[in-house]
């Protein structure tokens, strides 16, 4: 069935890169709504022409658009299919070479904002459908797709309307096609995302800026107040120092050790092309350890003085943090324990959160991985590298946690898809490929006894 979806793949290749060029073409930044609701109606049409009943549900935010089939083969699982709609701001403009709602095919890759994050991603996965429906009249499993409207946003509203639409119709799994594969170029199946809770710690002096030499030694310097306060949150050696911030992490499972040790990792290399000579301690974790594992980062520190340099004790000083959460952990519980520590350390610090997203683990040794694992190889041609946490955060977890089913990443965009960034592209073969790919997972799954 894989090569009949490779010869549909091929006869309709300028058909679906088409289509992608369209989908890029139309806006979609949830920050600041720019192309919404256009994008809205046309991403549900797009699904419609995929063989799907579409609908667009209010969400009190950006729509969320769902896809369900009429059917799937008996006894077959019932898959949910994520991805998202919406897009990042363009940046700066100057750092692009071409429009970036302009998509243009150069040296193989399509660019364009959101030809990797996630339009062409999720194009794939509903390409694929349209495939398999006209290649054989019927699909393998019964599905469901969601397309968020929110994600570069959060997705403050995904989990309620999870929960509404599903209510009693629980799918067995997610897939969801999102990021880059492994740096190596090597097919990825991934089984977990991390968490975050971005925050802002802010300390106040004087009314305003004094002079340092005035006042030094006389009027408090809210910078050194964050500098130790900051201090008293992680140790020199890399562990976070506040009481109850890792509460609930666990342990790999075997089956998650097993694939972290295969995970290949050119250290040496890596820290090469991004200018450094060394890893952040402490020095015991391997690369890949270190991204399923949670971090605290600041992220920014800043003096609100005008903007200038001058030799002034600042009146205001802010640092920008986040803390990367896995498996385990919940967002409530970090966030109470920074206020706890910040209470007892210096209660004149102001915390403000931020943006909030749960982290999500599926263990290797969940029943639909090596179905998942082998789809991806026939669609594919290879084997996919299995990798137990993605390091960066995205709201799977609102179909782990909220119906509590496995969940698996088949990211299909190439490792410098410079997503979020100017030029952002995706390579035109692993488009197409992707669809073999989302065909192949559906195929394998539909055959599990």
């Amino acid at each position: 069935m894989i090569a009949e979806v490779e010869r549909w793949v091929t006869a309709h290749r300028d058909e679906a890169v088409r289509e992608w060029a369209e989908w890029i073409r139309r806006p979609s930044v949830s920050s600041d709504g720019t192309g919404f609701p256009a994008a809205t109606g046309y991403g549900a049409d797009l699904v419609r022409r995929c063989g799907l009943l579409a609908e667009v549900v209010e969400t009190g935010g950006w729509p969320l658009i769902l896809g369900t089939s009429d059917g799937g083969a008996r006894n077959a699982p019932h898959v949910l299919i994520y991805g998202h709609y919406d897009v990042q701001p363009p940046g700066p403009l100057a750092g692009w070479e071409t429009p970036p709602f302009e998509p243009d095919i150069r040296d193989g890759r399509m660019y364009g904002r959101g030809t990797g994050d996630n339009k062409g991603q999720h194009l794939a996965q509903l390409l694929a459908l349209r495939a398999l429906l006209e290649i054989t009249g019927s699909l393998p499993c019964r599905v469901s797709v969601v397309l968020d409207g929110e994600e570069e946003i959060g997705s403050p509203n995904l989990a309620a309307a999870i929960r509404h639409q599903f209510a009693g119709d629980r799918p067995d799994l997610a897939v969801w096609s999102d990021g880059p594969v492994h740096e190596s170029g090597r097919a990825t199946v991934v089984l977990g995302v991390r968490g975050v809770v971005a925050f802002q710690l802010r300390a106040v002096g004087a009314v305003s800026p004094l002079h340092s030499g005035n006042w030094g030694g006389v009027a408090p310097n809210p910078a050194w107040r964050l500098v130790h306060l900051l201090a008293s949150m992680r140790s020199a050696d890399g562990r976070v120092l506040i009481d109850g911030a890792h509460a609930g992490v666990e342990s790999p499972s075997p089956g998650e050790q097993a694939a972290l040790d295969a995970l290949p990792a050119e250290v040496d290399q890596v820290l090469g092309e991004i200018g450094v000579d060394g890893m952040e301690p402490p020095a015991d974790r391997g690369f890949y350890q270190r991204l399923s594992q949670p971090t605290f980062t600041i992220n920014s520190l800043s003096c609100e003085d005008g903007g200038e340099h001058r030799t002034v004790i600042p009146n205001v000083a802010v640092a920008k943090c986040d803390m990367r959460l896995v498996g385990g952990q919940r967002t409530q519980d970090v966030i109470a324990a920074i206020r706890r520590h910040v209470s007892r350390h210096d209660p004149g610090v102001v915390v403000t959160v931020g943006a909030t997203m749960e982290p999500s683990r599926t263990l290797p040794e969940s029943p639909y991985t090596e179905a998942v694992v082998r789809g991806v190889r026939a669609g594919l041609g290879e084997d996919p590298l299995l990798m137990p946490t993605l390091g960066g955060s995205l709201p799977i977890a609102e179909f782990s946690r909220v119906l509590d089913i496995p969940c698996y990443g088949v990211p299909l965009a190439n490792a410098d898809e410079r997503n979020h960034a100017p030029n952002e592209n995706m390579e035109v073969g692993r488009f197409l490929r992707g669809i073999t790919a989302a065909a192949g997972v559906l195929l394998a799954l539909g055959g599990m006894p």
